[in-house]
């Protein structure tokens, strides 16, 4: 896409969103899994600044090349044990925790100097047997023992519902917010519910998402992949 269409296609998309949440209230993530630093740089022109990527290596180069920009770097895809450290040492924002044998290698090789690695614990709210996350019963023990690290601070749920029709998504993102209210009446500090991507984000922001994961309503049709 060209600088002028990203800066069309953030302006549609903030404009879509503050519809759906005249109150505001809602942060974007754009997900630029996949997309130049080249893309993100002029997104970032249009006055984006937090970013998701899915895959470790392919961020961890983009924030080399962008490292002039004061961007916010979000993990949102699944976490391998042995990219712990890298997600630890280079991301503001781990959207994807789904299995207590990542917190203590997280909360080890995040540096004390740093803020809190801020961690949302991934949910598979439709039990799918292809999907990351956790089962809704595991969030109180995985938000126990996040709770137990000073060098992580846990902000709150992420899912990614099945691609099913949008009155079982509705249900899904029903399910979500429930849980969340849950695990927010319990402890302080929850604040974050990051659901919704580029085909039902505003359908997310009614059912209470406070954080949208869009891509490719910003940047179009996903390029080759750079990296993993």
């Amino acid at each position: 896409m060209t600088d002028d269409a990203l800066a069309t296609a953030w302006n549609d998309v903030n404009a879509r969103i503050a519809r759906a949440a005249p109150r505001g209230g809602v942060t974007l993530v754009a997900v630029g899994k996949t997309h130049p630093p080249e893309a993100i740089r002029a997104l970032a022109a249009c006055g984006a600044r937090a970013f998701g990527e899915n895959y470790v290596q392919e961020a961890i180069a983009k924030q080399a090349a962008l490292a002039d920009l004061s961007l916010e770097w979000h993990a949102i895809g699944p976490v391998q044990s042995n990219k712990a450290r890298d997600v630890a040492r280079h991301f503001d924002w781990l959207q994807t925790l789904d299995r207590a044998k990542l917190v203590e290698p997280l909360a080890r090789h995040r540096d004390a100097g740093l803020a809190p690695l801020n961690v949302l614990i991934q949910v598979n709210i439709d039990d799918e047997d292809s999907k990351s996350g956790c089962a809704p019963a595991d969030v109180s023990q995985l938000a126990d023992m996040v709770g137990r690290h000073p060098t992580l601070r846990l902000r709150g749920l992420m899912a990614l519902p099945a691609p099913l029709d949008l009155a079982r998504r509705r249900a899904a993102f029903r399910r979500m917010r429930a849980l969340f209210d849950t695990l927010a009446s319990a402890r302080a500090g929850i604040d974050t519910l990051s659901m919704g991507m580029s085909d039902d984000f505003e359908l997310a922001i009614a059912e209470g998402a406070t954080m949208v994961r869009v891509g490719s309503a910003l940047f179009g049709a996903r390029s080759r992949r750079a990296g993993s």
